[in-house]
């Protein structure tokens, strides 16, 4: 029901739509690819890098296969600005009608990027929901406006608002992403659970019988809503809130960073920023990109926003579903265990983390 609901009126695919979305088999987004069998539609599927040619052989596939609705993440938009690439020069386009975008906040300069550079009358939905849901909580409506930086809507049947530290839900503030009224896709338990506690703490822990999701969010003035990130990876300097995607945004205009990750750690009674870059290729970190880092992201938010840090990294740690950890590694920086390191698609890339003399000083 959940899918159908998704498929036929949040994207708008039939019979003659072609879809594409990038997933590993262990992630939700194939259950909800392959669930688009049911609105009679054809699949593609891809087994591969989707940088494989630079980039350029998903979007090779897009005329080719004629795909209609191209799903990927917001860390391959990102990517394919980064690395110079217009696909408005280079390809036809002309079955292209939507891209989904999920598994990480959709940046303002991505909503750009696609309207400039890929296609300007193609419907862009950042979408976000859950695995154990196997759905979305928000996503995309192809008879609403696209505002940049915004997911469009609340999905159909589903009682999502934001709610403060009070249980009162807000517009116009960020807060917690909850769902006030059962749905047709809620889990009714965990495997291996038999008296619930797990299944309890997990979403149901901080508000009585309200399932809390994790995300830290915004409904805006256009009911539109805005992912600031998780909740467990919120920053607090201070005991300012602030939500790790106000930072990665700014992170991502730095032309020498590829990736990035930033935690809080406790110090001195309070907690500071700290945010770990691994860079292109040949570039080291000096003191001259730390003062552009700082500083770009000072213009663009707040003095808290500053990390206390900038390090550098060889990698970053992600799950098999390509999302980046700020937990396993917050862990890891405090001297903590990580659990479920069998999500981790590259755990390796932890020790990078543990020890760090920069982190005593």
């Amino acid at each position: 029901l959940q899918h159908l609901k998704e498929h036929q009126l949040h994207t708008d695919i039939g019979p003659d739509d072609v879809l594409f979305y990038f997933t590993t088999c262990g992630w939700m987004m194939w259950n909800w690819l392959v669930s688009g069998l049911a609105s009679e539609c054809t699949l593609v599927l891809f087994d591969g890098s989707p940088f494989a040619k630079r980039g350029r052989l998903l979007l090779d596939a897009i005329d080719r296969e004629g795909i209609t609705v191209f799903g990927t993440s917001a860390k391959f938009i990102a990517a394919l600005e980064k690395a110079g690439h217009k696909p408005s020069q280079d390809y036809q386009l002309a079955s292209l009608k939507t891209i989904l975008s999920t598994g990480s906040p959709l940046s303002h300069e991505s909503f750009d990027y696609v309207y400039r550079d890929f296609k300007q009358d193609v419907c862009l939905s950042s979408i976000s929901g859950g695995t154990d849901i196997i759905s979305c909580f928000v996503l995309g409506n192809p008879t609403l406006p696209v505002y940049k930086g915004q997911i469009q809507c609340i999905g159909l049947g589903m009682a999502v608002e934001i709610w403060n530290d009070d249980s009162q839900p807000v517009t116009g503030e960020k807060g917690e992403l909850v769902c006030t009224r059962p749905f047709p896709c809620c889990p009714i338990g965990f495997w291996n659970d038999e008296d619930g506690s797990r299944f309890h703490k997990a979403y149901f822990a901080q508000f009585t019988n309200i399932w809390a999701h994790g995300d830290y969010g915004e409904i805006t003035p256009q009911h539109g809503m805005v992912i600031h990130g998780r909740s467990d990876a919120v920053l607090n300097p201070g005991g300012v809130r602030i939500g790790t995607a106000e930072i990665y945004r700014q992170v991502e205009k730095v032309d020498a960073v590829l990736d990035s990750i930033v935690i809080g750690q406790s110090w001195e009674d309070d907690v500071r920023v700290v945010l770990f870059v691994v860079l292109r290729e040949g570039i080291s970190l000096d003191e001259e990109l730390v003062q552009t880092i700082k500083a770009t992201i000072r213009q663009n938010t707040t003095p808290r926003h500053v990390p206390a840090k900038v390090l550098q990294v060889a990698d970053i740690p992600r799950t098999i579903s390509g999302k980046i950890v700020e937990l396993a590694v917050r862990n890891v920086v405090h001297g903590e265990p990580v659990k479920n390191t069998d999500a981790l698609a590259n755990p390796e890339a932890l020790e990078h983390f543990r020890a760090r003399p920069e982190l005593t000083q």
